[in-house]
């Protein structure tokens, strides 16, 4: 039984920054996979970016690329989502997922174990 919380979602401003956390939480936890994915009004669930939980590779969505920053800490159970230079189409609710064991299509949600209940992210133009 694994729990995620999203925290840290907000209203900002085109160009700002906005740090995004997830905590698991459960007796266990385990995963090889943590990421983040979002979702826009009429849009298909997007991934965003995701990390190997041990060795902390990371992928990023084209559209991240260069502006959003995963990273993980593992004492913590804990993955942040750093976003730089935020843009109008940035806004979504942001899921935290994990995967627990090896998966093959880190870009599709469908292939993930766990989701968060999602934060919303609100960038002003």
């Amino acid at each position: 039984q694994v729990q995620l919380v999203e925290s840290g979602g907000g209203l900002v401003q085109a160009g700002d920054s906005l740090g995004l956390s997830c905590a698991a939480s459960g007796r266990t936890f385990s995963s090889y996979y943590m990421g983040w994915f979002r979702q826009r009004p009429g849009k298909e669930r997007e991934f965003v970016a995701a990390i190997t939980w041990t060795s902390g590779t990371t992928y990023y969505a084209d559209s991240v690329k260069g502006r959003f920053t995963i990273s993980r800490d593992n004492a913590k159970n804990t993955v942040y989502l750093q976003m730089n230079s935020l843009k109008p189409e940035d806004t979504a609710v942001y899921y935290c997922t994990a995967a627990q064991r090896r998966i093959y299509a880190i870009r599709n949600g469908n292939a993930y174990d766990y989701w968060g209940q999602g934060t919303q992210v609100t960038v002003a133009s």
